[in-house]
């Protein structure tokens, strides 16, 4: 059973790298991108509680369902944009996912509606989750991430959480110079085309490195999963390192899930 608001206040193993890495208090801006229904930008807003949290969706009936939970949790640090970030300006077709896994009880969390994207299916997404359908397509509005942050004054992000299903170099293109100005990137990363002509791990890795970025979580397993970056401009071998040997300490991570808890 999946519980919206469960989530939400629940304390993830993600939020216990950022708290490692980054000042909480001095965060002032993160990025959202595949909100899908704005939890986790909920989630970051509470995190980060002096950031603006930029949150963008291109499906109205999921920007829909995260505008009544922000305004539940009346979270007025969180910026939900029904736009599409990208690798150009303009309008781009998007192809809607829909279905329910028959394991997935009767709760109304929706499955399908998470794994739309820019780009079309490809085989072996039908292989590894047969009861997903893609039927539908929309046009929806594209910005590149460059043009985003100087039309709203922005000149750092400390945090993007990047889930746009197979599209991520995408979204990382359209930041062009500003790439370097990004200071962590946490992005969905598969080992196989679930998507047609989608960049695999090789090739996200490829492009990290060559923009100054070192990977310094890995969670993708044989078909997907997630990896984070740190950006080489802000951070030094020597907190790597120290993050690294952090990570191994249990009471460490039990300390921070706990502070997590009661600063919600």
């Amino acid at each position: 059973m999946f519980n919206r608001d469960k989530y939400i206040n629940s304390p993830i193993d993600i939020e216990y790298e950022l708290l490692f890495l980054l000042e909480r208090e001095k965060v002032k801006n993160v990025f959202d991108i595949g909100a899908c229904e704005a939890e986790d930008s909920i989630r970051y807003s509470s995190l980060f509680p002096n950031a603006m949290v930029y949150a963008f969706e291109p499906r109205a009936d999921n920007i829909a369902i995260g505008q009544r939970s922000i305004k539940k949790y009346q979270r007025e640090n969180i910026i939900l944009e029904n736009i599409a970030l990208s690798n150009s300006n303009g309008v781009a077709e998007f192809f809607l996912s829909e279905g329910r896994p028959e394991d997935a009880g009767t709760e109304e969390w929706d499955f399908g509606n998470k794994s739309s994207s820019l780009l079309p299916p490809g085989e072996e997404m039908k292989k590894h989750t047969a009861w997903l359908r893609f039927n539908k397509t929309v046009e929806v509005d594209t910005i590149r991430l460059d043009e985003y942050a100087k039309a709203k004054q922005i000149t750092t992000i400390d945090f993007a959480h990047i889930d746009v299903q197979g599209a991520e170099l995408m979204v990382l293109e359209g930041a062009g110079s500003f790439l370097n100005k990004i200071k962590l990137i946490w992005m969905e990363v598969e080992a196989v085309e679930l998507y047609k002509n989608q960049p695999l791990k090789n090739d996200v890795e490829a492009f990290m490195k060559r923009n100054n970025f070192v990977n310094i979580l890995d969670t993708v397993n044989n078909i997907a999963g997630d990896q984070l970056y740190a950006n080489l401009n802000y951070f030094e071998p020597l907190k790597i390192r120290a993050f690294t040997k952090a990570r191994k300490r249990r009471s460490l991570k039990t300390k921070i899930k706990s502070f997590l808890r009661f600063n919600r």
